[in-house]
């Protein structure tokens, strides 16, 4: 059966970057779609989109508010995002992390990395989150204090409504819910849920760490300290 190429957009206001990108990605297969400005860029995206290269200095409309409007729509919340700027103060790190991006990368970048980067993001966000499991939940399996988890329908309620979470979400506590009272460091994390090596920066472990607790509640992320997390059965 063919199998259609991934499709990518990269936005980028320098040219010389956005054809070095290009380039190298559709040697290895990338279908490549390009804007130079924030408004180009939202003209352009839509569901058919796998990923999108976002650099964070672009006119018309930043990078930033890019990626957040992209996280508000329903329909492109499950698009891949790799901020790529030329800063690397670790506010925008944080910031780009906490609007929803999936990974950051800063300029000079090493191609080999882009593209190791971009198959890791591609991994999590093209599984068919969109499926449904329609079996009873079993209560001892799936249940966590009021969280009901439907790992293949990639579902997680909380005291009975859906939670919205993002694809990278969804896999930082599955796996976290699978190993639940046990203690995972931010290392491990980082190797099992980005699935490459991030420089030793596990700082990007503690902001989705955050966001899932927003999300879920803070009783049942325990914070061990010098070691990592777990997820516990209660709060207490």
């Amino acid at each position: 059966m063919f199998k259609m190429p991934n499709k990518l957009l990269i936005v980028d206001d320098e040219k010389n970057i956005r054809d070095l990108i290009k380039y190298n990605l559709e040697q290895v297969g990338y279908e490549i779609l390009e804007a130079t400005n924030g408004i180009e860029a939202l003209n352009i995206v839509n569901k058919d989109v796998d990923l999108v290269i976002l650099d964070l200095m672009i006119p018309e409309i930043d990078g930033l508010e890019v990626c957040k409007r992209i996280r508000s729509k329903k329909a492109l919340k499950d698009i891949g995002i790799i901020m790529l700027t030329a800063k690397d103060e670790e506010l925008d790190r944080i910031l780009g992390l906490e609007i929803g991006a999936d990974d950051y990368m800063t300029k000079p970048f090493s191609i080999r990395e882009l593209r190791s980067r971009i198959k890791a993001v591609l991994r999590r966000t093209k599984k068919d989150f969109k499926a449904k499991d329609n079996k009873k939940l079993d209560q001892e399996e799936y249940m966590l204090g009021d969280l009901e988890f439907n790992i293949p329908g990639y579902e997680v309620k909380k005291a009975g409504k859906d939670l919205d979470l993002t694809p990278k979400e969804f896999e930082l506590l599955k796996f976290m819910f699978v190993n639940k009272n046990k203690v995972l460091t931010r290392n491990i994390l980082l190797e099992k849920i980005w699935g490459y090596e991030y420089t030793g920066d596990t700082r990007t472990v503690d902001v989705h760490i955050r966001r899932l607790r927003k999300k879920i509640g803070k009783r049942y992320i325990k914070t061990i300290r010098g070691m990592g997390y777990k997820l516990i059965n209660s709060g207490k």
